[in-house]
């Protein structure tokens, strides 16, 4: 990775971090934050946050394939212990099929380095869509737009303020 690029994923990821936290602040969500060594993996993360795997928010920017020239952005957010399952999200938007966006893209479209993307959109070419079992605990954890920062947040201001889609998007990992 070049110098140039690793100071605009920075300048990113200060703005994206910034704004999560303006956010929080601003709608008095019941959160705390988690400072920890630097690390983006959901298991590993989760262990140092020391919290259970399911309560883990992963944050993956999906790619649906509408028809042959149009496209949807989807960000999924599922437990930590699971995975998204694709061709549910595909179903839900009436896709031809789903798959992982690219890196740059998924970058460009939360403005957080990948490993620290928020379970929140701040972009209107992303849309928000959360698996129901991330919100049957009382706090979920993630990493706030820092891969040395995270978040534990009230899951109930979490549905207060993201007002997520909740759709099942996952299946055992």
């Amino acid at each position: 990775m070049t110098a140039e690029r690793r100071c605009d994923l920075s300048a990113r990821e200060e703005s994206a971090r910034t704004r999560l936290l303006a956010l929080l602040r601003r709608h008095e969500a019941r959160h705390r934050l988690i400072p920890h060594p630097p690390e983006g993996r959901t298991g590993l993360v989760s262990a140092l946050r020391g919290h259970p795997l399911e309560q883990a928010a992963k944050c993956i920017v999906v790619r649906v394939k509408i028809t042959r020239n149009s496209s949807r952005y989807v960000l999924a957010v599922v437990p930590g212990d699971r995975r998204v399952a694709l061709d549910g999200i595909r179903e839900l938007w009436a896709g031809r099929r789903a798959a992982f966006a690219d890196r740059v893209t998924a970058e460009r479209l939360t403005g957080c380095v990948s490993g620290s993307i928020v379970p929140f959109t701040f972009d209107p070419d992303l849309e928000l869509v959360v698996d129901p079992a991330l919100l049957e605990h009382e706090e979920i954890f993630f990493n706030a737009a820092d891969l040395a920062l995270s978040v534990a947040l009230d899951v109930r201001d979490y549905v207060r303020i993201a007002r997520p889609r909740a759709e099942s998007i996952s299946e055992v990992a």
